[in-house]
């Protein structure tokens, strides 16, 4: 009788333990699982899917800057809108081409803005000395220049006015002295009607000058927000 008993005790704590076991098993899969799971989350949590740029096709970034006097900063060796459209290169990895003119600026701001009323008012268009060979193979066109006598240069309507826009995207930005875009992004649209011209950048050149890292972060900012660069 007793050995009986023994026997239904051993049958019992076997099962017991066979049915312990599978238990174990079943739970170590499951934090398994878990383990996997949390680790393939948190590699998508470390490298989010970066956002596409919207500009389809070649970049390019055009320019028109000058040194010298500048208005409140003094006479300096680099443009301002050089400078932005440079920060905007580095950022984008874009192609930086500079709008320059056969005649050379003062360097003295008064009589820039002489030369430069003189220009506006007999809607002259100073020569250029360089040109884009491979103009028609890109897209979208980022256009910089600095305010003159709330305008653009007379330059940069050369510029414009020397390639066929037709089709392409662009997207103006300047540097200013407190008159903001003045109404270039109009002007531009008016110039080259065939190409859809974007809302633009305005970035005072004092900004650009004195503090570099605030202008390069407006820059950054507007070149997400039209999807010229990933997020």
């Amino acid at each position: 009788m007793k050995r009986n008993n023994l026997k239904k005790l051993f049958c019992v704590l076997s099962a017991l333990t066979l049915t312990l076991a599978g238990c174990s098993a079943q739970q170590k899969e499951k934090n398994a699982a878990e383990e996997t799971a949390a680790a393939e989350n948190a590699e998508v949590s470390a490298s989010p899917e970066t956002a596409e740029p919207e500009a389809e096709g070649k970049v390019l970034i055009a320019y028109f800057s000058r040194a010298g006097e500048n208005y409140n900063v003094g006479v300096v060796e680099k443009g301002s809108t050089q400078i932005l459209a440079e920060m905007m290169a580095e950022e984008t990895g874009y192609d930086l081409f500079r709008i320059e003119t056969v005649k050379e600026y003062p360097v003295s701001y008064d009589e820039m803005l002489k030369v430069s009323t003189e220009e506006k008012n007999s809607n002259e268009r100073p020569e250029l000395k360089t040109s884009v060979d491979n103009f028609d193979d890109y897209d979208t066109v980022l256009l910089g220049y600095p305010i003159w006598w709330a305008d653009m240069p007379m330059a940069v309507y050369n510029f414009l006015e020397s390639y066929d826009f037709s089709g392409k995207t662009v997207y103006p930005f300047d540097t200013h002295a407190g008159s903001g875009l003045a109404g270039t992004v109009g002007s531009i649209s008016q110039t080259i009607p065939g190409a859809d011209v974007k809302e633009g950048l305005a970035v005072a050149g004092t900004e650009v000058q004195n503090n570099p890292e605030s202008a390069r972060a407006a820059a950054v900012s507007w070149l997400k927000e039209n999807g010229l660069i990933g997020e």
